[in-house]
């Protein structure tokens, strides 16, 4: 029997990447998994959402010390190196770890050798951070779709043999396409605003609190202000800065729970209007509307690191955010078909579950590194330069 872990020492978002990955690891009944979280206050959530999946014996535990909860407010993150120093001595135990981020190649450089260490991305947008120079040091990695491919192997970021196109598990873990939740009083059609935390790309420092003030003063639209969860992280006091907006009937202020990144707005919302973020790519499963704000003049559909923005309108003045939202409701059938073959390009969906293409991929690469090892003269762990390429997904 294997074992494999699923890392999640980064927030809740991450985890709904990984989590139908070990599900459907522990649906089939042969494989040992283990799901390691940041804080105790992840694993009920946890064991609930991979019960909800099939799955309700996967084993979890929290790397956090409970007892230095107290020591650390909610909105701050333990130090992903201690808690990975802390799962070390469990892991050498393990055929494969997954993570959704890169912190997680500190295990190499603290000695980790033999677990195989597979990337599996947590988002498939556009920023050059989803295509960062270190996803290389993986043994193996989790691809969404063909977007993804074609600019790994461009950037060489994978190798053939070493990678496998499984499409995106956290559809999976999000609510049911074509249900909706009743947010509103009223049917008015519901504007996402969803901006980044990055503060170079973002749109919240120059247009946060103009959107907020102009869909207050206006009866047309409803709004759903759903930022990255980790925007409360870096501004100060954001939901001091919002609590006006927030008792408004036409605006509904989400600053981080899990409806916040498992879908439900952007299955709600009949148009989006944001910046960077990779939900735009979980937006347009259902072609609608879309407005972005270039608050610092870097959003070029010609450039490969914003190319989501050549999928709707796009507005550079906080006093005309209105007026970009009417532009992008208006002009939208300019948008549709190149939205419908975005997505496509992105996410690589078929008849099986991506949650079960994963794991098949995880437990070959599995079984392509353990013939390595077995092989005249090979001691080390990880996969061979020269493996043969997968079959095709």
């Amino acid at each position: 029997m294997h074992t494999v872990c699923l890392l999640n020492i980064a927030q809740w978002h991450q985890a709904l990447h990984v989590l139908p990955i070990a599900a459907a690891l522990a649906r089939r009944g042969d494989v040992d998994v283990h799901v390691a979280v940041a804080r105790s206050a992840s694993l009920a959530p946890g064991r609930a959402l991979c019960a909800e999946l099939g799955a309700p014996d996967v084993s979890f535990r929290a790397l956090w010390p409970e007892a230095l909860d107290a020591l650390l407010p909610a909105h701050r993150h333990p130090p992903k190196r201690l808690m990975l120093a802390a799962a070390a001595p469990f892991l050498p135990q393990c055929d494969a770890v997954v993570a959704p981020e890169r912190t997680s190649l500190f295990l190499k450089r603290i000695g980790l050798r033999r677990p195989l260490l597979i990337h599996s991305d947590h988002g498939a947008g556009d920023r050059a951070v989803g295509y960062e120079p270190r996803i290389a040091r993986f043994d193996y990695a989790l691809l969404a779709g063909r977007k993804q491919e074609a600019r790994m192997l461009r950037e060489r970021l994978i190798r053939p043999g070493r990678y496998r196109i499984v499409g995106y598990p956290k559809f999976e873990a999000s609510r049911p396409a074509g249900t909706k939740l009743r947010l509103f009083p009223d049917d008015r059609p519901i504007v996402l605003y969803n901006p980044h935390f990055d503060p170079d790309l973002g749109s919240w420092d120059r247009f946060g609190l103009p959107v907020l003030r102009a869909f207050a003063a206006q009866s047309d639209f409803n709004l759903i202000f759903a930022p990255h969860v980790r925007l409360g992280q870096r501004v100060i006091d954001l939901a001091g800065q919002v609590a006006p907006f927030a008792s408004l009937s036409n605006i509904h202020v989400d600053l981080g729970s899990s409806r916040s990144c498992d879908m439900t707005y952007t299955r709600a919302a009949d148009i989006y209007l944001g910046d960077v973020s990779s939900q735009i790519y979980e937006f347009i499963e259902r072609p609608r509307p879309c407005a972005f704000l270039d608050a610092g003049g870097v959003l070029n559909p010609q450039d490969p690191n914003t190319a989501h923005v050549r999928l709707g309108a796009i507005g550079d003045d906080p006093a005309a955010v209105l007026t970009l939202v009417n532009r992008a409701v208006a002009t939208f059938q300019r948008y549709h078909e190149a939205q419908t073959a975005a997505f496509r390009e992105t996410f690589d969906l078929d008849a099986r579950a991506c949650s079960d293409r994963a794991a098949e991929a995880v437990l070959d690469a599995i079984a392509q590194s353990q013939r390595v090892r077995t092989r005249p003269g090979l001691r080390s762990g990880g996969l061979a330069a020269t493996a043969t390429r997968e079959p095709a997904p």
